[in-house]
């Protein structure tokens, strides 16, 4: 079973050097609220909702934060009537890289403008919609935390109907990312902990069909740049794209 999670490796990487460290509260509140609009307000019964409040207790949201975003939800706190929605926008980087973003919004104009600035100011461009998302897969991916039996997890990864996986190794830190279709997510998570292993997060990834390989540093630069500047914007809760790059350049100062 092969890996693909080559946008992942290099999201990890850019970690290690650039200012943004995951979510805001903000973003993951509002993760919850549109998890708890879209089903039953209770995570047993919720798999997004679930998913979404193990990524804000991970983050450090306080339980009455959490509480508080699944009632908004539900539509029991509160009246201030902003509906947040789920938008996916398309556009293109330095080099002609695709840029894939996730957004929820109470305001679409205005986060078409703040994406359209961000992309303009950093050698991009927001595209329609359609133009680079056929580039991209979608999958269901459980992320495990230390060292596996590659044999036992290729068991398990089978029983529950997984597609690939593939081996991590951060630093010192070992782990492993199985892949399935996003039907069968909740199945391959219950799996994996009847069979003993740590799943540390559960979540939907875009995968780049094929990958652009980016090797001048003005490029990466600018490609680094615009994806943080992406990141920060409030409304937009995951940013995927189709480069590759070398170790070295992830360490590029942005001026």
């Amino acid at each position: 079973m092969a890996g693909h999670s080559k946008w992942a490796n290099i999201k990890r990487q850019k970690a290690r050097v650039d200012a943004v460290k995951g979510k805001t509260f903000t973003q993951l509140a509002r993760a919850i609220i549109v998890a708890a609009r879209s089903g039953i307000p209770d995570p047993a019964g919720n798999f997004q909702l679930r998913t979404a409040i193990d990524k804000a207790k991970a983050a450090g949201i306080p339980n009455e934060n959490i509480e508080r975003a699944i009632a908004k939800g539900a539509g029991t706190w509160g009246a201030d009537g902003a509906q947040l929605e789920e938008i996916r926008y398309e556009g293109y980087g330095s080099g002609g890289v695709a840029i894939l973003l996730e957004a929820l919004t109470d305001n679409r104009n205005r986060t078409a403008a703040d994406l359209r600035a961000a992309f303009s100011k950093n050698g991009g461009n927001l595209g329609e919609t359609g133009c680079v998302s056929w580039m991209f897969e979608q999958k269901g991916v459980c992320i495990l935390l230390g060292a596996v039996e590659e044999e036992e997890l290729l068991e398990a990864s089978l029983e529950g109907g997984a597609e690939s996986y593939e081996l991590t190794q951060e630093e010192d830190t070992q782990g492993a990312e199985i892949f399935t279709s996003v039907a069968n997510l909740e199945n391959l998570e219950r799996t994996l902990k009847e069979k003993g292993f740590k799943v540390t997060e559960v979540e939907l990834r875009w995968i780049p069909n094929n990958t652009v390989e980016v090797a001048d540093p003005q490029q990466a630069r600018s490609l680094l740049k615009l994806i943080d500047t992406l990141e920060g914007l409030d409304d937009v809760q995951n940013v995927t794209a189709n480069f590759e790059m070398a170790d070295e350049l992830m360490s590029v100062e942005f001026s």
